[in-house]
């Protein structure tokens, strides 16, 4: 046992350490592209949208500069002159100012750390002409407007409120071109914003491509990778599985090919060994089952205690034989009786099989079958064995064609037939014989009421007859016909005995008619209304000329005008009476 576990476990382990190690690159692949993303979003946030956001803040400190300029010319005008309020102005001026150079240092310091930095992918000649364009802008502002603002202090104070409103509107138009040049700086860095935030979606968007393919390929990789490994056991472990359905099927032919080396390899050499010795066991049993039914050998081998103790048990019994076999055999050499007697026995048996009965011997031409428990549940026999007799009544006619040919000559010397007893009733089950030589067999009234109902079937001129008990079990299930009540030779009292005439609907109109008028005949024979019996029973002959029992009751009634039954004649025909 440590050997199997250890061996298993390798295997097992394995295929988990192979998937851990698959799901971990996995993992790290996807964190990898996951920090890419993450430094290409802090660039966008952090360095990016300020950036623009300070270009955006410096045109509005050129305008707030601008206010203040021409608040500082309007303190200067009024009389008298408010200085502390020119003052005030004046701070605001310049606070302005300074805030624009800030602005302004502040985008070009936030472009410079794109270009500086290896890590992202960015358009760094565009950045550096927008860093410069800054500069740029900022130097010419500086020169253009600085001594317009000196000449227009110097104007107002002068009061050439002329001369200064000129040097305003001169400075308006130097601002106004800064806002211009701003506006158009800050439009190529949108169009960076916009590029960069592209940049920023297309990785994460491929990333999640990346990550989904590597992950389906991880998937992909680790079950082949599982299923190779894992393959060396499940393979042989299929291979024993449907090893053990055939033994399961009662088909010992096949045996396990052993692929491993280790314990599922020793299985499956030890379940081979098992096969061939349940094949040796089958190839017994089936030389056994030549000569006792395969049901009572599996029983005996099932239930040993059925043969050994005995029961009593509700069994159907059944027995046909050929007719016109004695006349037939007299004819044959042995070899070509034997080959006869094969074949009948061959096709006759198939129907009982098939309707699950039990043949519990062959007797010369005979043959004896039974069903019940523990076969077959306990209300099925009387129908399955009626099943059974009809389909052999229907193998007659091509049994007739087929022995001529078996035997190679043109016709048989004497036409064969069939006549099949059935009765129902208790019998003694169990395995009966010497120490020698057993057998299992049934035995009761019901065993001998089928024999005698077999032997009578020839007296009525019919194929299947039945007995009271066996037409009650059948109920509707069959079309039934009564024939007569008869007392057999062992039984006092009389009963009803029953030609099958088919299945259930399956009767001609011709066979309604016959059925119709031979039960009116059988009602007026038996209230000794012979005449009008005799009447019925011609109806009867007229409706399926030939009909054996209807000529058998005639024959009877043609007796009693010359010799009148007794007067307590209860209507009943006994088989060791004339």
């Amino acid at each position: 046992m440590p050997i199997f576990n250890q061996t298993i476990r390798r295997k097992i382990v394995g295929i988990a350490l192979g998937l851990i190690v698959l799901m971990l690159v996995t993992s790290i692949l996807s964190m990898v592209m996951s920090s890419q993303v993450g430094v290409l979003l802090d660039e966008l946030t952090d360095r990016y949208i300020p950036a623009y956001g300070h270009l955006a803040r410096a045109n509005i400190r050129s305008l707030e500069r601008s206010v203040a300029l021409r608040r500082m010319v309007m303190m200067k005008m009024q009389a008298p002159s408010e200085e502390e309020a020119y003052a005030a102005r004046l701070h605001e001026f310049e606070e302005a100012d300074r805030k624009i150079d800030e602005e302004a240092e502040s985008a070009r310091t936030l472009i410079n750390a794109i270009i500086d930095d290896t890590r992202t992918p960015s358009d760094n000649a565009a950045l550096a002409r927008i860093e410069t364009r800054i500069e740029t802008t900022l130097t010419e502002l500086r020169h253009d407007a600085n001594e317009d603002h000196a000449k227009l202090l110097q104007q107002v104070d002068a009061k050439q409120m002329t001369e200064a409103r000129g040097t305003l509107e001169h400075l308006d138009g130097i601002r106004d071109q800064f806002n211009q040049k701003m506006d158009a700086i800050r439009a190529d860095m949108l169009k960076q914003v916009f590029a960069s935030t592209g940049t920023v979606i297309s990785r994460q968007r491929q990333a999640i491509i990346i990550s989904g393919v590597v992950t389906l390929l991880a998937a992909i990789v680790g079950f082949a990778f599982a299923l190779l490994v894992s393959s060396g056991i499940t393979r042989p472990v299929r291979l024993l599985l449907a090893g053990t359905r055939e033994v399961e099927a009662g088909r010992f032919d096949k045996t396990i090919t052993v692929s491993t080396q280790d314990e599922i390899g020793e299985l499956a050499g030890a379940f081979n060994r098992m096969i061939e010795q349940l094949r040796h066991n089958e190839r017994i049993r089936e030389t056994f089952g030549r000569y006792i039914d395969p049901k009572v050998a599996q029983g005996l081998i099932d239930r040993p205690e059925v043969a050994t103790d005995g029961q009593r048990r509700v069994m159907t019994i059944m027995f046909s034989d050929m007719s016109g076999f004695t006349s037939m055999s007299e004819g044959m050499t042995p070899r070509g009786l034997v080959k006869v007697m094969n074949h009948y026995f061959t096709v006759m048996s198939a129907p009982i099989r098939s309707n699950r009965g039990v043949i519990d011997k062959y007797i010369g031409d005979a043959i004896m079958a039974y069903w019940g428990p523990p076969f077959i549940e306990e209300d099925e026999p009387a129908l399955l064995a009626c099943f059974a007799a009809i389909d052999m009544a229907d193998q007659v006619p091509a049994l007739q064609q087929q022995l001529p040919d078996l035997l190679g000559i043109r016709a048989m010397p004497t036409p064969c037939d069939l006549r099949i007893g059935i009765a129902t009733g208790e019998v003694l089950t169990g395995s009966i014989g010497s120490e020698l030589m057993m057998s299992f067999t049934v035995m009761g009234d019901a065993v001998n009421l089928a024999s005698r109902l077999e032997a009578v079937n020839k007296a009525y001129g019919t194929r299947i007859l039945i007995s009271q008990a066996t037409a009650d079990a059948i109920g509707s299930r069959l079309e039934l016909r009564e024939i007569d009540r008869l007392a057999v030779v062992g039984q006092s009292m009389p009963q009803p005995v029953f030609e099958v005439m088919g299945r259930a609907g399956a009767l001609t109109a011709p066979l309604e008619k016959l059925r119709t008028h031979y039960s009116e005949g059988l009602a007026t024979y038996r209230a000794r209304r012979f005449d009008d019996a005799r009447t019925a029973f011609n109806a009867a002959l007229e409706s399926i000329p030939g009909d054996g029992p209807s000529r058998t009751m005639l024959a009877r009634i043609a007796e009693f005008e010359t010799s009148p039954p007794a007067a307590d004649w209860d209507g009943a025909w006994r088989m060791d009476s004339k």
